[in-house]
């Protein structure tokens, strides 16, 4: 072979290498390539599987849940008809205890009816009796006999109208105490509340006297600064570690505590500073009573408040009336009203709005003219509250007629929250007022000659002359007392009026 020829089988041998080491090389690649397309497919499967198991879970979990709303709405719609059917079994069992009532009242107004014409048939007969008596024995003429007789015969009605008057009335007391001292203990043991005493000066606790020439600051300026922006007198004495707050405002001082508790706590205490943590629990003490607003209603289940509403109810938290926490009043009366509305067959969830309106006039009564009552009727009447609501918070103090019987359920709740032992506190001045009115009232009637008020007011204990009021006028005149002290005086509860006639015959012997 020549050197040619060896070159080119050299060449083509070489060349044969080259192309078998590329031809392996480029099928590993392509065997490498196609693993990891293997690999790649596998994982986009698993991640796809692991969406749609988790799209699966997801949607189960969704479907869950909605079953467990249904359930849920299931139950309360079942809760709701249950109460339903209880209210209207309540409300047929108090509507057949009204038709034996009537039955009953019926009964006796037929049996007194007939006693009445038993009476008058008697009194005709012993007129025409006595007229002919008269007449032939005395001499007297029609006319003149005429004029005797009914003289003694209106002397005769009058005392035996007072006697049946006074029967009639205990038989009706006895029976209306009966039945309403029954509802009403039943409706007071289901509910009990706690009072809180509050006044007009706040005590604020210090860390140390030093707090106090910090809040006094140079010359006074922090001091007057905290004043000026709160609108609360800060008083600084003797009293070690305190300072007292002083305001007729509640929510103004609660919001001056609240304030300087930060600034004490923080110790940096500047006008800057005072106007910052002021304006911030502002804003803070709003969000308190607004959540207590809605915590009430929530408490009572009365939904649908306007919004104007809520927040009212919230400012009662810091309001009282002779000792009394405003906002635990209108719960407690809300929660009676609720009670007795039950017990009479009436809308439970009326009566308890009634209940928790009656009193909303009180957070606006010193920003509008008028008595609360009026002011919250008016707030009612914007917040398009239903005319029974608007007139039963008009009424409960007896500003305006009663028009419904919620306005009389909140009326006689409001009285009994209010006025039981513990609930308020009354001032001696007002008490020994109350008393001395009590007795004049009793005085403008003749015959009176001494009336004392005894056990605070709740007995009256009157002397008359018994020359000038005789046995059979003493019940006639004791029932317009007492319908004279109702009409003219305020007081809470009952108040027995007992009038003593005695009449004493003295003789000597010699």
């Amino acid at each position: 072979m020549n050197p040619l020829e060896i070159a080119l089988l050299a060449l083509a041998v070489v060349g044969l290498v080259v192309f078998a080491v590329l031809f392996f090389r480029e099928r590993s690649r392509l065997s490498a390539l196609k693993t990891g397309l293997q690999r790649e497919t596998e994982r986009v499967r698993a991640e796809a599987e692991l969406a749609a198991k988790t799209e699966v879970l997801k949607q189960r979990e969704l479907f869950d849940q909605e079953l467990a709303r249904g359930r849920s709405e299931t139950e309360e719609a079942q809760a709701r008809l249950a109460k339903r059917e209880d209210a209207l079994e309540r409300k047929l069992e108090g509507i057949s205890k009204k038709e034996r009532f009537l039955e009953k009242g019926e009964q006796s107004l037929a049996e007194r009816r007939g006693e009445i014409e038993k009476k008058e048939q008697e009194i005709s007969r012993s007129l025409e009796a006595e007229r002919q008596a008269l007449q032939s024995l005395a001499g007297l003429s029609r006319e003149q006999a005429q004029s005797l007789l009914m003289k003694r015969l209106e002397e005769e009605s009058a005392a035996e109208a007072s006697a049946l008057i006074d029967r009639v009335q205990r038989e009706a007391k006895a029976q209306a105490q009966e039945r309403s001292r029954e509802i009403l203990v039943n409706a007071i043991q289901r509910y009990a509340s706690e009072h809180t005493n509050e006044h007009v000066v706040t005590s604020m606790p210090l860390p140390n006297d030093d707090a106090k020439g910090r809040i006094i600051g140079r010359e006074g300026r922090n001091i007057r600064a905290f004043e000026k922006v709160t609108g609360v007198s800060v008083i600084v004495d003797d009293t070690p570690n305190t300072v007292l707050l002083s305001c007729f405002d509640p929510i103004r001082r609660e919001l001056a505590k609240r304030s300087l508790e930060k600034l004490v706590l923080d110790g940096r205490i500047n006008p800057a500073r005072i106007e910052e943590v002021v304006k911030d629990t502002q804003g803070e003490l709003d969000k308190i009573i607004l959540e207590s607003g809605k915590q009430a209603a929530y408490a009572l289940g009365v939904h649908g408040l306007h919004a104007r509403e809520v927040p009212l109810l919230g400012r009662l938290n810091y309001r009282t009336t002779f000792g009394q926490n405003v906002l635990e009043h209108t719960l407690e009366v809300a929660q009676l009203c609720g009670t007795l509305a039950g017990e009479l067959g009436l809308d439970v969830q009326l009566a308890k709005r009634v209940g928790l309106l009656h009193d909303i006039g009180k957070a606006l009564d010193h920003e509008s003219e008028g008595s609360h009552s009026s002011v919250g009727a008016e707030l009612a009447r914007r917040c398009d509250e239903s005319p029974l609501v608007v007139n039963a918070i008009a009424a409960h103090h007896g500003e305006v007629p009663p028009e419904s019987p919620y306005a009389v359920i909140l009326e006689a709740v409001n009285k009994i929250s209010g006025r039981r032992p513990g609930a308020r506190k009354e001032s001696a001045d007002r008490l020994v007022k109350r008393l001395q009115k009590l007795e004049e009232t009793a005085k403008e009637f003749p015959g009176v000659r001494e009336a004392f008020a005894f056990q605070a007011g709740k007995e009256l204990r009157i002397m008359v002359d018994p020359g000038a009021v005789a046995d059979r006028e003493v019940a006639k005149l004791c029932r317009d007392i007492a319908r004279k002290i109702e009409s003219a005086l305020s007081y809470p509860g009952e108040i027995q009026v007992t009038l003593l006639r005695e009449f004493r015959g003295q003789g000597l012997a010699h």
